[in-house]
C-alpha cells in the first residue's frame, strides 16, 4: 500500500513540476500529527520531484524556546549542580536529512547561513559574561541531551533518489516530540548554490482527553488542577490505609 502510494504522488509531482516548469515541488503525506494517549512516535513521508539532477537536503524545525544546561560539580562527597547556562532560541526538534555529506556539495558559509546542519545552528546564551570556551562546553552538552532524547539528528542519505526527478525520505517524530508548528524546508542544490527551495509546514498536536487533561492542568484551571491531585492523592492514601486496618 505504502508503494503505491509513493508512485501516486511521484507521479503527481512529475505532472506538476511539468505543468509549471518549475525546478523543485515537495509535500508531505500528512500535514497533522496526532498525539493520542497512546502515541508512541510515527513516520510522516515527504515526497518531491525536480526538473533535473541535483542534491536534495531536508530541514525539519521545532518551535523554540528557553532551554537551561547544568554542570554538576562535586562538593565533597556530594555531586550537585554547579554551574548552568540558558539558552535562547532553541529549536525544539531539528532534523536533516541529505542526499549526500553537506560537506561534498555546499560550502560551509552557505550552510551557516540557512543554519543547516546541527553545528549551523544559531543557538543564543542569555549569559553574556559566560567565557566562550566554556559557553563551547555547554552548547555541546546541549546537542548531546538533545540528540539522546532523539529530537536532533543529521542523516546523511536518508533522502531516496528514485531517479534524476523523484525524491523521497521518512521523518521520524519520536514519541516525545513537542507540540507546536513544525517548517519543513526543502532545497534544491546544483553546483554548489541552492538553485530552489520549499517550506511546507506540519502541525504536531494533542488531541482528545490527553489533550483536555493537558490543557486543564496548563491553562487558566492549573491551580485547581493541582489543588484536585492532592486531594485525589490524600484521599487514595486515606482508603488505602483504611482497608490495611481491617485487614
Amino acid at each position: 500500500m505504502r508503494r503505491l502510494l509513493v508512485a501516486l504522488f511521484a507521479l503527481g509531482f512529475v505532472a506538476s513540476a511539468r505543468a509549471q516548469d518549475v525546478p523543485l515541488v515537495a509535500d508531505l503525506s500528512n500535514h497533522l500529527v496526532a498525539i493520542t494517549t497512546g502515541f508512541t512516535g510515527t513516520d510522516v513521508l515527504l515526497f518531491g520531484a525536480t526538473n533535473g539532477p541535483g542534491d536534495i537536503v531536508v530541514v525539519v524545525r521545532g518551535p523554540t524556546k528557553q532551554e537551561i544546561v547544568r554542570r554538576k560539580g562535586r562538593f565533597g562527597p556530594i555531586w550537585a549542580n554547579a554551574d548552568n547556562v540558558t539558552f535562547r532560541d532553541v529549536p525544539t526538534y531539528y532534523r536533516v536529512a541529505s542526499s549526500r555529506p553537506l560537506s561534498e556539495f555546499a560550502p560551509e558559509t552557505l550552510l551557516a547561513s540557512r543554519q543547516i546542519g546541527i553545528d549551523s545552528i544559531r543557538i543564543g546564551g542569555a549569559e553574556e559574561t559566560v567565557p566562550a570556551a566554556e559557553m563551547a562546553d555547554f552548547r555541546k552538552a546541549l546537542v548531546r541531551l538533545k540528540t539522546d532524547d532523539d529530537l536532533y539528528d543529521q542523516g546523511v542519505g536518508d533522502i531516496t533518489l528514485m531517479s534524476n526527478r523523484l525524491f523521497r525520505t521518512a521523518l521520524h517524530f519520536p514519541a516525545n516530540v513537542p507540540t507546536g508548528t513544525y517548517m519543513v524546508e526543502v532545497y534544491l542544490f546544483r553546483d554548489g548554490q541552492i538553485t530552489s527551495g520549499e517550506i511546507v509546514p506540519l502541525t504536531i498536536s494533542k488531541i482528545g482527553i490527553g489533550a483536555d487533561i493537558f490543557d486543564f492542568a496548563h491553562g487558566r484551571f492549573a491551580f485547581l488542577y493541582g489543588l484536585l491531585t492532592i486531594i485525589l492523592a490524600g484521599g487514595a492514601g486515606w482508603v488505602a490505609g483504611a482497608v490495611f486496618r481491617r485487614v
